[in-house]
């Protein structure tokens, strides 16, 4: 199954694409969505729509995940924030994906085994889960934990099931 994480942001949207078959986790790409500063903030959302699109249409991952929303001590920050999620999360539903959201501290429990985990220990263990990736930065690395995090889902509900 192919499965796509990702880390939303209107600036920039993490994004990263693996292959799970059973237990094994292999890494197929990761990348960002970037939006101009500059932009007004509807362009900015119909810039991450399109780019989704695109990535959706090129890499045709069968279920998503994404990472839900903290709150932060900006307003405006966690309102942009969310209004980037709606957009991944409309762009995965018209690609006819289900998807999976998951808290900070749920990924950082699946990956690294305590939901209190520093981001560098949960990149270290994305790089360890996914030998020979090469990770296109921050946000990339936490939409690949996400992707893991789902595949751990996953694989335990067809365990249970």
């Amino acid at each position: 199954m192919i499965l796509i994480g990702l880390d939303p942001g209107l600036g920039t949207t993490g994004w990263g694409v693996i292959r799970a078959e059973g237990n094994r986790l292999s890494h197929i790409a990761n990348g960002h969505v970037r939006t101009g500063s500059a932009m007004p903030l509807p362009a900015r959302l119909a810039a991450l729509h399109d780019g989704l699109h695109d990535l959706f249409a090129l890499h045709r991952p069968q279920a998503a995940a994404v990472e839900e929303v903290f709150v932060n001590m900006n307003p405006q920050s966690t309102l942009k924030l969310g209004q980037a999620r709606g957009v991944v999360l409309l762009a995965a539903a018209r690609h006819g994906l289900d998807v999976g959201e998951y808290a900070p501290s749920l990924v950082k429990k699946a990956v690294v085994g305590t939901g209190g985990a520093e981001k560098a220990q949960v990149h270290a263990m994305v790089a360890r889960l996914l030998p020979g990736v090469k990770i296109a930065g921050a946000d990339a690395a936490d939409a690949l934990a996400v992707a893991i995090t789902h595949a751990h889902h996953l694989a335990s509900a067809r365990r249970l099931g």
